[in-house]
């Protein structure tokens, strides 16, 4: 029976492949911490903006109706001003609560988590839009258009080329949301990290 050598064993080789192999589940393992927080935290700021989306159709309703029509626009101005400050509260909220679940992150870790929020949020919220616009109120738009008809500053060329735009408003509506709630989420989440988690400013002396 012939007996091979064995392999020659590069010293200390095993033990830098056993540190990589730690390192790369650890990196893992922080990345799907990173994206589980980030997709709750999404999903109930994506959620506050859908109820107040739904809301504000049922006030309109009533508005529409001629019964209230002053007091469901105090009530309409008093739900965005409730989301407006909710979701504020809540991006701070749970980035803070990022920040303890994961000591390790430092601010700018923080911000990639708020700006993953953020741009989680909006895809969700300007998801339910565009489903909306699309298929549960498709006569969103008609309304406007209708008052762009009343309009005697508005010629025939614009009126033809705003009907040609109105199939597109819900596709148009839904990238103008994903925007514009993704970026003023990324600017609260530049805002907040700055402080989460807090900087010790006696760090760099000792």
């Amino acid at each position: 029976m012939l007996f091979r050598p064995a392999p020659p064993v590069i010293p200390g080789l095993t033990g830098n492949l056993i540190k990589i192999t730690i390192f790369v589940f650890h990196m893992a393992e922080k990345k799907n911490l990173l994206w589980e927080s980030a997709g709750k935290a999404g999903l109930v700021l994506g959620g506050v903006s859908i109820a107040y989306l739904l809301c504000t159709t049922l006030t309109g309703k009533v508005a529409e109706s001629g019964h209230a029509v002053f007091l469901m626009t105090v009530v309409n101005f008093f739900l965005w001003l409730a989301k407006f400050a909710g979701c504020i509260y809540l991006m701070r909220w749970f980035m803070l609560r990022y920040s303890q679940a994961e000591p390790e992150a430092d601010n700018a870790g923080v911000f990639r988590f708020g700006m993953l929020t953020a741009l989680l949020s909006a895809l969700l919220y300007s998801g339910a839009y565009l489903a909306y616009t699309s298929f549960i109120a498709p006569d969103t738009f008609d309304q406007a258009l209708d008052i762009l008809r009343d309009n005697p500053m508005v010629d025939s060329a614009m009126m033809s080329q705003m009907e040609q735009m109105m199939p597109k408003m819900p596709t148009i509506g839904f990238f103008m949301n994903l925007i514009w709630c993704w970026l003023f989420g990324t600017v609260l989440a530049a805002i907040f990290s700055r402080n989460i988690p807090p900087q010790n400013p006696f760090a760099d002396q000792q």
